[in-house]
């Protein structure tokens, strides 16, 4: 049965509230419920999506648009972006208030204090899923952990690396080694 504007809502609405951290905290879960629980896409178009919405400009969280328009076109575009972006406005809204009302309070502190850990473990699982879904076998890995080690440990220009990511496997592929 095809996928419905509706169902991906539903799968959408709940995953707006577990972006702790950005939208990058969910992807795990997004690419567990589109790709494992629904099949609404393989593992490599969920990849490529990811890395086109990571070119365009915009928040990471525009990966729900797409990926709800590969599903199912214009409405299933705006059924994911209603679901990603939706609850979490309202969210914010209520607790934007209460936050500066009460800020420097203890169980704020502890609050903000226990969610850094939490977003980036989120993050870091996003990172494994993606990770282990590229096309490109162990050269793909080995190139992202190295564009990783060079971004943390260098001043390099990111579009120095996709530039070279993107030389390097075109050279393979006319090569015939990918």
């Amino acid at each position: 049965m095809p996928p419905t504007a509706f169902s991906i809502l539903l799968v959408f609405l709940p995953l707006s509230l577990v972006t702790i951290g950005g939208g990058q905290s969910a992807i795990a879960d997004m690419h567990r419920q589109i790709v494992d629980v629904n099949h609404w896409l393989s593992a490599s178009q969920f990849v490529d999506a990811f890395a086109i919405a990571r070119l365009a400009p915009g928040p990471g969280s525009l990966l729900a648009t797409l990926i709800g328009w590969q599903i199912a076109g214009f409405w299933g575009a705006l059924a994911a972006t209603v679901g990603i972006f939706g609850p979490t406005a309202v969210l914010i809204y209520a607790v934007t208030s209460l936050w500066s009302r009460y800020q420097g309070a203890r169980i704020l502190t502890a609050l903000e204090t226990g969610l850094r850990p939490v977003a980036a473990g989120m993050i870091l699982a996003a990172s494994y899923v993606l990770i282990q879904a590229l096309d490109g076998g162990w050269f793909a890995r080995g190139l992202a952990l190295l564009s990783t080690a060079l971004l943390m440990l260098t001043p390099v220009n990111p579009l120095l690396l996709i530039g070279a990511g993107a030389g390097c496997f075109i050279g393979l592929h006319m090569l015939a080694l990918v």
